[in-house]
């Protein structure tokens, strides 16, 4: 399809920040004496949206601290450990090659938008998307509601989204655009393969994939 918009999605598709959700989460986990993850291929095994759930899966006790007290705290360690992540092997050259095939890039993402906004920045490549859409609030519940909202707006889209989970999937489903999925990301390929959607295993190979 000739598609008119890319919509990436940011942690562990743009961003690669798998460790830096891992060192966060292992921090509030060691303190509550909860079993920590074991690295990154157990961590993709197990992280889902929403995050909430997900926590519980994790063993934190919502009776003692609801998710509304830990979020924040995770924001906060996620905000000093995420300073040594970097973009996603070929990420720079993919948006440039996007770019000059005249694609609109959007990114779509369940991080603040505040926050998704400064880290953008921060890796400098804010210039490539005419839209950069985060939720309202740090408890990311999930982007289907952003993603409605974009396509009421843009109902004449050819779109493919770009991401590293099954949530995307359901996302692109919502609104009827093809999805595209890393297996580099935040879960595993093992997991992504029930989604029905093409898988690469490199960056590399999106601007072939167009």
């Amino acid at each position: 399809m000739n598609y008119t918009h890319i919509i990436w999605d940011f942690n562990g598709t743009l961003l690669c920040d798998m460790q830096a959700g891992i060192d966060s989460v292992n921090k509030m986990l060691s303190e509550r004496g909860l079993k920590t993850i074991d690295g990154v291929e157990e961590y993709r095994d197990i992280f889902d949206f929403p995050i909430e759930e997900y926590y519980r899966s994790l063993g934190f006790d919502f009776l003692k601290e609801p998710y509304a007290v830990l979020a924040p705290i995770w924001v906060d360690l996620y905000n000093q450990n995420v300073k040594a992540a970097d973009l996603s092997d070929g990420i720079a050259e993919a948006l440039e090659k996007i770019n000059k095939l005249g694609k609109t890039q959007i990114v779509l993402s369940a991080s603040e938008e505040n926050m998704l906004k400064r880290q953008l920045d921060g890796l400098g490549i804010s210039s490539y998307f005419s839209e950069i859409i985060g939720l309202d609030n740090i408890h990311a519940s999930g982007k289907q509601a952003l993603a409605r909202a974009w396509r009421e707006k843009n109902k004449d889209a050819r779109a493919l989204i770009i991401g590293d989970t099954t949530h995307d999937a359901l996302v692109a489903r919502a609104i009827g655009a093809d999805c595209l999925l890393y297996s580099g990301g935040h879960q595993s390929r093992a997991r992504l393969q029930g989604c029905g959607f093409p898988i690469i295993d490199s960056i590399k190979e999106i601007v072939e994939y167009l």
